[in-house]
């Protein structure tokens, strides 16, 4: 079998940097949606939640340098990961916005430190901080679970080529 050789672009050609080449793909990419939450209440939307480790059970994400959340994700002992389903478009959308106060309006409960946990979401875990590391422009988090619960059976909420979607079994 013969493999076709791919050549780079012609000395003429405009090459997009790698910042462009990784937004254009993982646009294609579709995320599921989270929303972070820290004691405060601090929160954000998230789609670089992702499994870590089972044994122990561990999560991680990454938030922004400047985001407006990171003072918190950087001092939290723990955070909440809460699962979206698409009956939870608008929360994600309420927590994606800046500047303003995104727990206004919005149903929840403190644990005992403090820690916001989101009500009407599909399921929702906690984890204690076990790791914080800056890669790039970015902070990730990793977290040992300590509690959670699954509340509902929903269509998973992703994000998908710039906006949200609906991620559906297929037959």
């Amino acid at each position: 079998m013969t493999v076709p050789i791919r050549r780079g672009p012609s000395p003429s050609a405009t090459v997009p940097d790698g910042a462009d080449i990784l937004r254009d793909t993982l646009r294609r990419h579709a995320a599921g949606v989270t929303v972070i939450t820290f004691p405060g209440p601090v929160g954000f939307t998230a789609t670089s939640f992702t499994s870590v480790s089972l044994r122990p059970a561990l999560v991680s994400f990454c938030i922004g340098l400047e985001a407006s959340s990171t003072p918190a994700a950087r001092l939290a002992e723990r955070f909440a990961v809460h699962v979206l389903g698409t009956a939870n478009a608008a929360l994600a959308a309420r927590f994606a916005r800046s500047g303003i106060d995104r727990f206004d309006g919005v149903r929840w409960r403190a644990q005992p430190d403090g820690l916001p946990v989101l009500d009407g979401v599909t399921g929702w875990l906690s984890a204690r901080t076990v790791l914080r590391q800056t890669v790039g422009d970015h902070l990730l988090v990793v977290g040992e679970i300590d509690s959670g619960a699954v509340a509902a059976d929903a269509p998973a909420l992703v994000h998908h080529n710039g906006g949200f979607a609906s991620a559906h079994p297929l037959a």
